[in-house]
């Protein structure tokens, strides 16, 4: 059954194999690393990939606004394995240091393998105006690495948010990423997205949170994202959402012990599968989720 294919292996060259797999990876980071379903963060994950709206550590990735509400230094890391194909693989971490001034986020993602990497290295800041409203923004590096003898690709972007509380429990988020249409200047000028995200969540009570979600890369359709959150206790979180992407459903839940909270989230893909996300959150005090 398996000697025809067998017997012309050595036509597939290692040529051929690299540059199928750059072409696969150019794909896959257009359809879903950049700008597709993924924020930072299993909680996000597991809320159909909402996230604009939030006030956590991931938010230094999301919404540079949600950190002005961290008052305690902490730090997080994440990973996430897109239906266990590990070339698709993103790893982040962050540093939240919170001063009188405002709070200070460091965070560095990497997505890819040896053939091909994306590296993000940035630097945020976050201020409150009163109890209603903090803004935030961030200055980027971006490196993307193809193979060895195609070189890399470097720019600086920023990004900008800002979440307001109008009223109690309600919390409305927007962040536009890379503003100035920055573009790889020295790779032929390709054009990197801009993306745009408005999104809200309530407070139903202390246990439950409803959010919802859009975003729009300026040249394509827009993605629709809806999550809840339900905390029955102080130690445990559920979640569970929905994203326009092919239907995709997700969940998740959160275990908070003392000083560490512990993310572990899923998608799933109704032809692909899923995706597996896990999350820890160090914290120099004892916390909830936001």
């Amino acid at each position: 059954m398996y000697s025809s294919s067998i017997k012309h292996d050595h036509i597939i060259t290692p040529y051929f194999t690299y540059l199928l797999a750059i072409v696969v990876a150019f794909a896959s980071t257009k359809a879903y690393s950049n700008d597709g379903f993924e924020p930072l963060g299993a909680r996000s994950s597991g809320l159909g990939g909402a996230s604009v709206s939030l006030s956590d550590e991931w938010s230094a990735g999301n919404n540079q606004a949600g950190l002005a509400s961290l008052t305690k230094l902490s730090a997080a890391v994440f990973y996430s394995n897109p239906y266990f194909i590990n070339t698709l693989s993103t790893t982040a971490g962050t540093l939240l240091l919170p001063t009188k001034h405002g709070t200070i986020g460091l965070l560095i993602t990497n997505f890819g393998y040896k053939l091909y990497h994306e590296n993000k290295y940035a630097l945020s800041f976050s201020k409150s105006f009163g109890n209603n409203l903090s803004i935030g923004l961030s200055f980027d590096y971006l490196n993307t690495r193809i193979a060895d003898s195609y070189g890399n690709k470097n720019n600086f972007i920023g990004e900008l948010g800002v979440i307001s509380k109008p009223v109690k429990n309600l919390s409305i988020g927007a962040h536009i990423y890379n503003p100035t249409l920055a573009s790889f200047k020295n790779y032929n000028s390709e054009k990197l997205p801009t993306i745009i995200k408005i999104g809200a969540h309530y407070n139903f009570s202390e246990k439950l949170l409803v959010i919802i979600e859009t975003e729009k890369d300026i040249d394509k359709p827009a993605i629709y994202k809806s999550g809840i959150e339900y905390q029955p206790s102080d130690l445990l979180t559920l979640r569970m959402g929905l994203n326009s992407i092919a239907l995709l459903s997700s969940f998740g839940i959160g275990i908070n012990i003392n000083h560490l909270t512990i993310n572990i989230s899923s998608h799933h893909h109704p032809t692909l599968g899923f995706s597996p996300q896990i999350g820890l959150i160090f914290s120099s005090s004892s916390k909830g989720n936001e």
